[in-house]
């Protein structure tokens, strides 16, 4: 798997290196940002690093796959978006992403998740792929129905965030139906 930079309208889905460090920080210190995905906000600027080098661990494995979703506008990067937990040999992942509050509501996350969708689809060859969503994050799984994610259930204590055990729902979408 080589890693590919896609385009869009209005963003560049770049691979995420230090270079964007401080845009990474601003938002992911941010609670309103964090609070549904499963992590605590960052404390200081090393998370991001350590953050970075995790993402080419994992696409060094093949196990993932993430771009930084980057404005045309002003190069500025607002958003991370990709695939977590590939696993080639079942023709599956599970999408993840994220948005700095201050582009929230502005169609950038539907736009961005076509492009990595066909990416998915059709250079990695997948058949299946999954996101899991709090129940409270009436965005996402609105964007995820949307796009034609099907809501397949509920996971029960699937995530502890803040040491408190979180439900999630799973959706997925098959190649056959995008």
């Amino acid at each position: 798997m080589e890693f590919k930079e896609l385009e869009t309208d209005r963003l560049y889905l770049k691979k995420i290196n230090e270079h964007y460090s401080k845009d990474l920080f601003e938002y992911l210190s941010k609670d309103e940002v964090t609070r549904y995905l499963g992590q605590s906000s960052f404390k200081n600027i090393n998370e991001v690093y350590e953050m970075i080098v995790k993402l080419e661990d994992k696409f060094k494995e093949k196990r993932g796959i993430m771009w930084g979703l980057v404005l045309k506008e002003n190069n500025k990067l607002i958003g991370t978006m990709g695939y977590d937990c590939i696993c080639l040999h079942n023709k599956r992942a599970d999408i993840g992403y994220n948005i700095n509050s201050d582009y929230w509501k502005r169609g950038l996350a539907s736009e961005a998740i076509n492009e990595i969708l066909k990416f998915g689809f059709y250079n990695i060859n997948l058949n299946r792929i999954g996101a899991v969503v709090f129940p409270e994050n009436v965005a996402s799984y609105t964007l995820l129905k949307k796009i034609g994610f099907k809501k397949e259930g509920l996971l029960r204590d699937y995530i502890i965030q803040d040491n408190i055990q979180r439900n999630t729902i799973v959706f997925s979408l098959l190649k056959k139906e995008f």
